[in-house]
């Protein structure tokens, strides 16, 4: 760790000896087949906070946010993970989801072939339930308005809605975004921004990976920074953003 960033991460609580955050993760080892990928990280969130995970290509960002989500692969062969005192480390990915954590991949995945509400009703087939279509559609009018296209049809931009409003109409706790931002002109960039702070005064807690990391700082309260698979800071968001040395060395900006 640089001296940049080594000045910037606070000393860290002995991870047994305190009782969890509203989310935590403890030392995550985490691999996929023999390739060891997340090498010990941990964090805590409080609730109702974003997160900014940030890092180049490779650092493990989205390995990360897979682990936490209990997708299985890559596989978590060590460490504890906590949402609102139930132990994630020990579900499987649709239990995981039952207790709150909504994951927007990257790719989307959009159904082929469903509509739009059809992609919102597929989410909310099981319990627990979120948001209703109506306050879906207020939050998105773009998705109202198109409610009836097919889900993979829809502009880049209305996808992403479309994936946001998908883990919103769970009813999610934990909601982890992997580049929400990728590939979207900077006006729809604008859109899915104010969404993600009417969320946020919801109360309801993120984890967002983007490698336009101003547009993440910007919106963040806290940041993770990854360098090979293991946190190099943990801080205040704006605290990067002025911090030219540490930006350059791990962020490139």
């Amino acid at each position: 760790m640089t001296d940049a960033a080594a000045d910037l991460v606070p000393p860290r609580d002995k991870r047994a000896s305190s009782p969890p955050a509203y989310f935590s993760c403890w030392d995550l080892h985490a691999y996929y087949g023999e390739s060891y990928i997340v090498q010990g990280i941990g964090f805590d969130i409080r609730e109702g906070q974003i997160l900014a995970l940030l890092g180049r290509n490779g650092a493990g960002k989205t390995s990360t946010l897979r682990t936490i989500a209990r997708v299985g692969s890559p596989e978590l062969r060590h460490g504890e993970i906590w949402l609102d005192h139930k132990p994630l480390h020990q579900m499987k990915s649709h239990e995981a989801a039952r207790n709150g954590v909504g994951l927007v991949p990257e790719d989307r995945r959009i159904i082929p072939g469903l509509t739009v509400e059809e992609n919102l009703q597929l989410a909310q087939i099981a319990e627990p339930k979120g948001w209703s279509f109506e306050r879906i559609y207020d939050a998105f009018p773009r998705l109202g308005e198109r409610r009836r296209q097919d889900g993979v049809t829809l502009s880049g931009g209305e996808q992403q809605m479309l994936a946001i409003a998908r883990a919103l109409a769970r009813d999610v706790k934990l909601l982890l975004l992997d580049e929400p931002y990728e590939g979207l002109a900077p006006v729809i960039v604008q859109e899915i921004e104010k969404i993600l702070k009417g969320v946020r005064e919801l109360g309801i807690t993120a984890i967002i990976v983007e490698q336009n990391a101003v547009a993440a700082l910007q919106l963040a309260d806290r940041a993770i920074i990854l360098d090979m698979g293991e946190v190099v800071y943990e801080g205040a968001a704006k605290d990067v953003l002025e911090n030219e040395d540490l930006r350059h060395e791990y962020l490139a900006i």
